[in-house]
């Protein structure tokens, strides 16, 4: 894949060390989402540019969903427990895809979006998911190279995916280990 296929034309790097904690910040907490977390999540959400904006009923429903999955970051603020990032998942039998992931732009690079998907793949694979898909835009270089340090491959290109500005999305796949082995 050519344009921002760049990334995964490098070799990849496979189990890489979560390091929840930057030089300036506390550690990153992952977590179960609670009702009491929507506003927070809705905040977060809207704060990123590009990614799926969903309803309140959206993030509901998934939580509720037995075969869902919606894990939030939270990290100690200057006052209380904030949450800086979540991820939502969604598992058929053996594959899951990630639907949505979103941090706060304060808080990017700092390894809260890495903590999120590593908790996910682990909770993933321990439920028994073998593959885990994702779609990412062409242009998202930081979400990309960050897929591509876990593992994730190109699969396929949807044409036109994104809307606002129109744009193809790679389909991305990482098979999971199995916890057993």
């Amino acid at each position: 894949m050519r344009k921002s296929g760049v990334l995964f034309d490098r070799p990849r790097k496979r189990n890489i060390p979560i390091n929840p904690m930057s030089s300036d910040s506390a550690p990153v907490e992952i977590r179960p989402f609670s009702a009491e977390d929507m506003d927070a999540v809705l905040k977060v959400q809207s704060g990123c540019k590009g990614i799926a904006a969903w309803r309140t009923r959206d993030y509901e429903q998934l939580s509720r969903d037995p075969r869902g999955m919606f894990l939030v970051a939270v990290r100690q603020g200057r006052i209380s427990m904030e949450i800086v990032g979540f991820s939502v998942c969604y598992r058929i039998e053996t594959e899951a895809e990630l639907w949505n992931i979103g941090v706060k732009p304060a808080h990017r690079r700092r390894g809260v979006a890495r903590a999120l998907l590593s908790e996910a793949c682990r909770r993933l694979s321990e439920a028994g998911v073998r593959r885990l898909f994702l779609e990412v835009r062409e242009s998202n270089l930081p979400a990309a190279e960050l897929y591509r340090s876990f593992g994730f491959e190109p699969l396929a290109r949807r044409k036109d995916y994104y809307q606002n500005p129109r744009e193809d999305a790679l389909l991305l796949v990482l098979k999971l280990p199995d916890p057993g082995t």
